[in-house]
């Protein structure tokens, strides 16, 4: 029990931590909880799992654990992703989901993850309740037992994605040409079927399935998508897209700039939906997401909301603001009247909507002349999740009155620790939810002073890490 906890994107851990008894707890759990907090036994549980070694016999070891407590179970045919079993949720009227994936975390990981009714990501207050029921499996006479089922979720949420692209843009992408990698993840098959659908020349790359990731994590940024924007422009194609292992964010990479940040998709797409749509509606943004989304939407007249990072801040804050778009710099995102789960199928399809209306670069270069350049960066520190309670302590009594030269006139302490700089600029600080590291981002319209930003932050954490946190 000790080795099993349920972090921002659920269980995620080390494969000789990965064992079958644990497993079969995770699951045992969440049948407890289904059962005796949200009174379930009459509706079906979803199934589903990544392209992970080992992930198609951890779901099935989870469908058996449910099927024993009473629970019929629908099963993927195949390693699918998230949003696409996230979504089987919300169109099937299931009492939930699990999902054996670890997500971009790297190949030696796995875990499980659990979808609840509502399809956004459990608060705190459940997958601590879903801690506390951990115990060995147990089992109810054979003739109690529920069916297993093996299903396919796929056609529905593409169908679904297609219909919400269409109530923003036309989804006609004739004429497009898009290169899409998959990273050997559960998108391929998938994604590149949807954008050809509507109409695309889709060119494929790491579309077969590889459980390794060709030995990298599969997360799409500027270290692991140089290939896809090679791609892009030996093709000469009109947009690059790129899915993580379990295709619930995105990347997308275009002629001109190469591999985007989410900061700039998210401020790319909520520019088109405001620009081109009868609908209207404030963003929800992370903590470590850009502030040209609030500039953005100060010209339309609406408001943009921070959360704490994790997607399961996102969809509540969507959903108590009733939000047009929600996202973070992460690349996950998700729409009004969606599913609460970040979907990166649904927006690579929104994404390239959005950029036959405008090519992506010629919309961004007009939001930079309108609203100002930024430049925005993170990097990762090393930190053992025992010590980083402790250096957060040790950080708050450290943090200085300039940065770079700049007074703070500003803390947020919603998510870790945001400095907001006199002219303009901030740095945040906040411990990494899944894997040992704290994290250090910021954001300045002056290119030269990021690196400075950064360097600041690093040199920071490194001040307080080593401290003895009793002296």
């Amino acid at each position: 029990m000790d080795q099993i906890s349920f972090g921002t994107g659920g269980w995620r851990t080390t494969l000789d931590n990965f064992t079958d008894d644990r497993i079969q707890m995770v699951g045992q759990a969440v049948a407890t909880y289904l059962r005796e907090t949200q009174g379930q036994t009459d509706r079906s549980v979803a199934i589903g799992y990544d392209a992970r070694k080992r992930s198609n016999a951890a779901a099935k070891s989870l469908a058996d654990v449910l099927s024993a407590n009473g629970f019929d179970v629908l099963l993927t045919a195949r390693d699918v992703p998230t949003p696409t079993v996230a979504y089987a949720v919300a169109d099937r009227n299931l009492a939930g989901a699990l999902i054996v994936t670890a997500s971009h975390n790297p190949p030696e990981y796995n875990g499980v993850k659990f979808v609840p009714e509502d399809t956004a990501s459990p608060l705190p207050s459940v997958t601590e309740t879903i801690e506390s029921y951990l115990e060995p499996p147990t089992s109810l006479p054979e003739a109690k037992h529920g069916s297993i089922e093996r299903f396919d979720p796929v056609p529905a949420h593409l169908s679904r994605a297609i219909n919400l692209t269409n109530l923003y843009f036309e989804a006609d992408l004739s004429g497009l040409t898009i290169v899409y990698d998959a990273m050997h993840g559960s998108g391929r098959g998938i994604t590149d079927s949807l954008l050809e659908s509507a109409g695309a020349e889709v060119i494929r790359r790491r579309c077969e399935r590889d459980p390794t990731f060709g030995d990298v994590a599969p997360e799409p940024n500027r270290d692991t998508l140089q290939g896809l924007a090679t791609a892009v422009e030996a093709n000469n194609a009109d947009l690059g897209i790129a899915n993580d292992g379990d295709g619930d964010r995105i990347t997308v990479c275009t002629p001109q700039r190469g591999v985007l940040s989410g900061h700039l998709l998210f401020a790319g797409l909520y520019e088109a939906l405001l620009s081109n749509s009868e609908m209207s509606g404030p963003a929800v943004r992370t903590v470590s997401t850009t502030f040209l989304i609030d500039r953005i939407a100060d010209a339309y007249e609406t408001t943009v909301y921070e959360v704490p990072v994790g997607f399961k801040w996102v969809a509540r804050g969507r959903d108590e603001h009733n939000a047009l778009l929600a996202g973070e710099e992460s690349g996950g995102f998700t729409i009004k009247n969606h599913i609460g789960e970040k979907d990166g199928v649904f927006v690579a399809l929104l994404a390239a909507a959005a950029t036959a209306l405008e090519p992506f670069d010629d919309r961004l270069d007009r939001l930079f002349e309108t609203y100002g350049r930024i430049y925005a960066d993170k990097i990762n520190i090393d930190c053992p999740e025992e010590k980083k309670t402790s250096v957060l302590v040790a950080l708050e009594e450290s943090i200085p009155e300039t940065i770079v030269g700049q007074p703070i006139v500003e803390t947020i302490t919603l998510d870790g620790f945001k400095l907001l700089l006199a002219d303009g600029s901030w740095i945040l600080i906040r411990p990494s939810g899944t894997e040992p590291k704290l994290r250090v981002y910021a954001e300045t319209t002056n290119a030269e002073r990021l690196t400075s930003l950064l360097t600041a932050g690093r040199e920071l954490i490194e001040s307080v890490i080593d401290r003895d946190p009793k002296r």
